[in-house]
């Protein structure tokens, strides 16, 4: 993808379906130790002008109600039994305990839940990570931001998906926090240390798998899954809070609807055409989206005529993108598309080059708001850490993964540090 850079095993960026049918592996360092981090966009029933007044008060109510942070514990202290009826049912857990509504589960990649997840998969020690992480954003390259739509491209699109020029969205991006990550360390280790039962010969350990079809393989895919649940039911409750603190500031009037939830951290089980034979395959996305073309059944019904919604951040300084996933993806790249701009600088070396002070101020200047209670957590997130996001998706769309239906300004960005 676009956005590529390196990254543990796979690089970022890094899409690779193998033949389940066929001895094909499943590899942790393929999806990601943030499994599910994905992105979720709400559209709201307001435009820029009316916000703007509310927008410093809106930025402070919403990273009041949202924790951040890293390790950052949530208003939520979940026992081990509720746990693991969210890493099993997913959004639908919070669902039934009043959390969103139906409409978030409908425009959600499986719905929020992936149905095989199996907690008892998961060790005692990534459950005790993540017991009080829902509803939390974390930090590094985590964010929700309120934004507008600054450009359409795609009008047809555009009404599907109900966006207009000025309307404000909200994107969150967030993933499984540490529960997730312990999930991949724990079966990384597992693989390595069962490494001689395959005699595969890999270039690098970072790169450890499993046949999907062995114990260890269908073992890690359930972890993942579970994993995967958690950080659904994890956007859908931030979408609530968020929601919560909207209304709070702006009024019972104002709404945010679940535009698209979607993943790019996964593993999944998929059937495409391998040289003209359709194959069943486990999909390995790390750091890449799904982009599923029109007419697929994996799209809600709203949107299927046009493709999927496809969310591409960019930078807290520049510009998101809303395209629609297309056809010719299927053939080209396993039905997937980039998930971001992508670092072209490492965090380090953004710590060293940015003063975040200063950072804040130049993003205060330009009307981007900004709540982050760590200087340096915003200097790692610079945008000249980043490629230009407006070059990531012309490629993409050149390459027909997807084509654009919105461009989509930063208002006000929280983040941890």
């Amino acid at each position: 993808m676009p956005d590529i850079h390196q990254g543990y095993g796979f690089p970022i960026g890094g899409v690779a379906g193998c033949d389940i049918n066929s001895g094909g592996v499943i590899s942790p360092g393929g999806i990601g130790y943030d499994i599910n981090c994905g992105v979720r966009l709400l559209v709201s029933n307001i435009n820029n002008t009316q916000i703007m007044p509310y927008i410093q008060k809106l930025a402070t109510e919403i990273f009041s109600a949202i924790p951040s942070g890293v390790g950052r514990g949530g208003k939520l202290n979940l026992k081990k039994d509720d746990i693991d009826k969210v890493l099993k049912n997913g959004a639908n857990f919070m669902l039934n305990l009043g959390f969103g509504d139906l409409s978030d589960l409908e425009f959600c990649e499986e719905r929020g839940c992936m149905s095989f997840a199996d907690p008892s998969l998961i060790s005692d020690h990534a459950k005790k990570r993540g017991h009080d992480q829902l509803g939390t954003l974390g930090s590094g390259n985590h964010f929700l931001e309120v934004q507008y739509v600054e450009k359409i491209y795609d009008k047809k699109a555009a009404q599907v998906f109900g966006l207009t020029e000025g309307l404000v969205t909200v994107m969150i991006h967030t993933g499984s926090r540490g529960l997730g990550h312990q999930v991949c360390t724990d079966y990384v280790g597992a693989m390595i240390n069962n490494l001689h039962k395959w005699k595969y010969d890999l270039p690098d350990r970072q790169l450890v798998c499993a046949p999907f079809k062995s114990q260890e393989g269908q073992d890690y895919f359930g972890a993942m899954a579970a994993a995967a649940n958690f950080a659904w039911a994890n956007r859908h409750t931030i979408s609530h809070w968020t929601r919560e603190a909207w209304q709070k500031i702006l009024g019972p009037d104002a709404y945010l609807n679940t535009l698209y939830d979607v993943s790019h951290n996964l593993g999944k089980i998929e059937k495409h055409k391998v040289d003209g034979i359709e194959k069943e395959l486990l999909l390995h996305r790390k750091g890449a989206t799904r982009s599923f073309g029109p007419g697929t059944v994996e799209t809600p019904l709203k949107y299927r005529g046009i493709g999927q919604p496809v969310l591409i951040p960019g930078t807290m300084g520049t510009a998101s993108y809303v395209l629609a996933g297309a056809s010719e993806s299927m053939e080209n790249s396993f039905g997937s598309c980039c998930h971001g701009a992508g670092r072209s600088m490492s965090r380090m070396k953004a710590k060293k080059t940015v003063r975040g002070s200063n950072l804040r101020q130049e993003l205060e200047n330009i009307g981007i708001t900004i709540r982050c209670d760590s200087d340096a957590g915003l200097a790692e997130e610079a945008p000249i850490a980043y490629k230009d996001v407006d070059n990531v998706v012309s490629v993409v769309q050149e390459a027909k993964l997807a084509s654009k239906v919105a461009r989509l300004r930063p208002l006000a960005v929280i983040k941890g540090g």
